[in-house]
């Protein structure tokens, strides 16, 4: 197992020893750096709600959740249709054993393609989102929905987390992600987060163009050493690539 660590002591202990009892696909690296983002966006005083569309059986949600601030809330959106009608059951059975009080998150049993955006927000309370994660239908016309249906309620600091990016078996999904950049040239993706098997493929993290600087440096001053130095070619700049094996290719 990969030592990192995302330095929020709840997230920290919930992915030392707990993680992976809940079923689900999400890596704990990425869990670690994403818990990471959320911790440092509470010390800078960038405060919101979090959302996930396909919480599953909330693996990666409970990570993220145990990083709020208190009075911020979870919003977990699935069809809680798959692989069997007890997915949510056993969501909110997960949630409840490793820590999310009731009154820290919701579960919003929907269809993401089904929601507007003036649902959303009113379902928030009317406050801004600071963290996305996007684990939906792996469909591009899905993606292309939730990214609008989120874009509008993102704090002027937060995060989009993409799940499932270069996956070899949906390669139309990152063309939804750069549909979006033309549609917003504000927004930029930061950085590419690796996995322990490439197989699962990794996370986009994504945010607009006055917090790209800040964190970039502030990912690579807490995970230097996961480093993949050539970055991802973006054509008019590079976004970080963090690995668990930051290595070139050898030439044999």
């Amino acid at each position: 197992m990969i030592d990192i660590a995302s330095g929020h002591p709840a997230i920290d202990r919930y992915l030392s020893k707990n993680y992976e009892q809940v079923r689900g696909m999400s890596s704990r690296f990425a869990a670690a750096i994403c818990g990471h983002l959320i911790r440092r966006q509470s010390e800078l005083g960038i405060g919101g709600e979090l959302v996930e569309i396909g919480t599953f059986e909330g693996r990666f949600f409970i990570a993220m959740a145990l990083g709020l601030a208190p009075g911020e809330k979870a919003l977990g959106i699935d069809r809680f249709d798959w692989p069997n009608a007890g997915v949510e059951t056993r969501f909110l059975a997960n949630c409840a054993a490793h820590g999310i009080a009731s009154e820290r998150f919701v579960s919003w049993k929907a269809d993401s393609r089904e929601i507007t955006s003036d649902a959303l927000r009113n379902k928030l309370g009317q406050r801004p989102v600071r963290f996305v994660h996007i684990d939906s239908h792996h469909s591009r016309e899905c993606l292309t929905n939730d990214l609008e249906l989120v874009h509008p309620l993102l704090h002027l600091d937060g995060i989009i987390c993409l799940d499932d990016m270069l996956h070899p078996g949906y390669p139309m999904m990152a063309s939804a992600v750069f549909d979006y950049f033309a549609r917003h040239p504000e927004m930029r993706l930061v950085c590419v987060i690796d996995r322990e098997d490439i197989v699962a493929a990794p996370k986009f993290l994504i945010c607009r163009n006055d917090m790209f600087a800040r964190t970039q440096q502030d990912l690579l001053n807490a995970f230097a050493r996961f480093h993949f130095i050539l970055n991802a070619d973006m054509e008019t700049y590079f976004a970080l690539v963090l690995t668990p094996h930051p290595r070139l290719a050898e030439v044999e």
